[in-house]
């Protein structure tokens, strides 16, 4: 097989080829927030948000409606929860998160054990379900990810300075509650996007992998984030071609692409490298 049938012959199928633009949406919005998400060390709340989707899609399900439209509202939930319990001043971020987290897991499990078919129908909730992206799914994903991706933009003075200099946005006085709650949203709403292709249990390394991959190779934000994005796209594609021929899990050969990118930079990373910082040493 020569390189051009082994790139295309996926694409004969319909399934492969929306998989492939769900993959590529979903990988760049991932890395794109992932960057705040490492910056601001939120990833905890990454995780806690994947999980906490679980009561909505449940719920959905249950009740016969859209599972991401039953996510996106349990998302949201969570996040307005974490925002107004934190802002109380009574318990720190982690703490709430925490409660949240649990919270939501334990509802969702409960819910999810009452569907006798659950570990039928529900399984690619939790690890992905890139094969079987509809059109529907892809006409969601594009929207909610245009909403993330141009939120970002409008408010990237302030995110950024909010990100970088706490002192400062107090000083310039940023509604930082605020951005804290948008954040929070465009979190949940990135959560909700890739759940049909990673699933839960796999969003919150999408979330966190490319950016602390592209944070190890630049020391500017929008440079970050373009490389962010690009370790995201080759992440899903490579991955999805793999779980193809290899006959795995899309979500799970995609994240440990990502995690393959991240070790090498890791190690040969320009100043912050491991082998760098060694060889400087000596």
């Amino acid at each position: 097989m020569d390189v051009v049938e082994f790139l295309l012959s996926p694409l004969t199928y319909e399934f492969m080829q929306r998989g492939l633009v769900a993959a590529l949406m979903v990988g760049v919005l991932c890395a794109i927030v992932g960057c705040y998400v490492v910056l601001r060390s939120m990833a905890f709340i990454g995780d806690a948000m994947a999980h906490a989707i679980l009561p909505g899609v449940a719920l959905a399900y249950l009740f016969k409606g859209d599972l991401l439209v039953g996510g996106l509202v349990a998302a949201l939930i969570v996040a307005m929860g974490i925002g107004y319990l934190t802002r109380q001043g009574t318990l720190k971020e982690d703490t709430v998160i925490g409660i949240l987290f649990a919270a939501s897991l334990s509802l969702g499990i409960v819910l999810i054990s009452t569907i006798k078919s659950y570990a039928r129908d529900l399984t690619h909730i939790l690890f992905g379900n890139l094969l079987g992206v509809s059109v529907n799914d892809l006409i969601l994903t594009a929207g909610l990810g245009v909403i993330v991706l141009a939120t970002i933009f409008a408010l990237y003075k302030e995110l950024l300075v909010l990100s970088f200099d706490p002192v400062l946005a107090a000083t310039l006085r940023l509604p930082a509650e605020t951005l804290r709650h948008v954040m929070l949203v465009l979190i949940a709403l990135t959560v909700v996007v890739s759940m049909q292709t990673v699933g839960v249990g796999l969003v919150a390394a999408m979330l966190v992998t490319p950016g602390a991959t592209a944070y190890l190779l630049t020391r500017r934000l929008p440079t970050m984030m373009l490389i962010a994005g690009l370790i995201g796209a080759v992440s899903s594609v490579a991955g999805l071609y793999l779980s193809y021929y290899a006959s795995v899990s899309s979500g799970a050969a995609i994240v440990l692409t990502a995690t393959v990118i991240f070790l090498v930079a890791f190690l040969f990373a320009p100043r912050r490298g491991v082998l760098w910082t060694t060889l400087r040493r000596v």
